[in-house]
């Protein structure tokens, strides 16, 4: 044991000599003193430098998987009253420090947070202050961390994922999907499914009122439909008309097209009913006006004629003598 470590329990054991005290309370507080020390030099426990600094201190990291320009006071109203209610934000952003620049942090993890405090803090809350732990992070360690933090979170859109993903697999990995699926231990179809969606076209996108309404499912249906010429100008068309209803909606004129209805229509115009036959018509022969005849219809070579088993004698004998006379003239 090392002399630090023994100074350490010399403190702690100064005073087991001295009379105990009365209350359980003293017992408590040196049981608990004891194992926070003992978890340090055991190397379980890790202490953490943590900061409160002004959010304008701080840029979001370019590869953040966040577009925090979807950020807006209502889908971050729940974090915005939570803070609001607890005093402070509860948990730390990820940032790293950065020198030479307009800004001293860079955030990997916490664009939410970081949006929530700038809020409060431009709309009469200037006490809140932005609360970050600083690490020091390369680049792909960054990636990784930022997706683990956010992976099984609802509020981060599947298309922001697929964009981060299609990012990262060329910067960091390569183009390997195999080798960036090992790294984020997730299988390479999972990892698949969210390339695809990336890859988009921007017609597509378009189509639905906020990029954050696409679903990894949408894509992983349309991508057929995409891949065969016929069917891929008929999703296109009737995206493009979408994006125009959802443009005018955005402009106050008219609705928009919710989500589950454009995928709804986009398939549908991949996948045309095909049209029913029309049905041949006959022509109708009849011995004089107002009666009941024959009705004619060709089938190749071949007439059909059918005629009501009712029928006169004499009105189908006049019937079928008014079709022999069509065949000569």
């Amino acid at each position: 044991m090392s002399k630090k470590h023994d100074a350490i329990f010399d403190d702690v054991l100064s005073g087991l000599d001295s009379p105990a005290p009365s209350s359980d309370r003293g017992g408590a507080r040196f049981l608990k003193r004891s194992t926070s020390i003992g978890e340090r030099m055991s190397g379980e426990m890790q202490e953490k430098t943590l900061y409160q600094v002004d959010p304008a201190r701080c840029r979001m990291w370019e590869r953040h998987n966040r577009d925090y320009a979807l950020l807006t006071e209502d889908n971050c109203r729940d974090l915005i009253d939570g803070i609001k209610a607890q005093g402070q934000q509860e948990f730390p952003a990820i940032v790293r420090r950065l020198s030479g620049e307009e800004h001293e942090f860079e955030v990997i993890c916490g664009a939410r947070r970081h949006f929530a405090v700038s809020w409060l803090r431009a709309h009469n809350y200037p006490q809140f202050r932005y609360l970050v732990e600083v690490r020091d992070l390369t680049d792909e360690e960054a990636f990784r961390l930022a997706d683990i933090e956010n992976r099984d979170r609802e509020d981060i859109s599947d298309y922001e994922r697929a964009v981060d993903y299609a990012e990262a697999i060329r910067l960091y990995y390569d183009g390997s999907q195999k080798a960036m699926a090992e790294r984020l231990e997730v299988s390479p179809p999972w990892l698949s499914r969210y390339l695809v969606l990336a890859k988009m076209p921007e017609e597509i996108l378009d189509a639905f009122a906020s990029k954050r309404d696409i679903k990894e499912r949408h894509a992983r249906a349309l991508k057929p439909l995409l891949s065969a010429p016929d069917q891929a100008a008929g999703v296109m068309d009737e995206a493009i008309h979408i994006a125009g209803v959802q443009k005018r909606a955005a402009k106050g004129q008219g609705g928009y097209v919710e989500a589950a209805d454009v995928f709804k229509r986009l398939v549908a115009a991949g996948n045309p009913k095909p049209k029913t036959p029309k049905a041949k018509t006959g022509t109708l022969y009849r011995r004089s006006a107002g009666e009941r005849g024959i009705m004619v219809k060709k089938r190749g070579k071949q007439f059909q004629m059918e005629f009501d088993a009712t029928l006169s004698d004499a009105s189908l004998r006049g019937a079928f003598e008014n079709f022999l006379k069509s065949r000569k003239g």
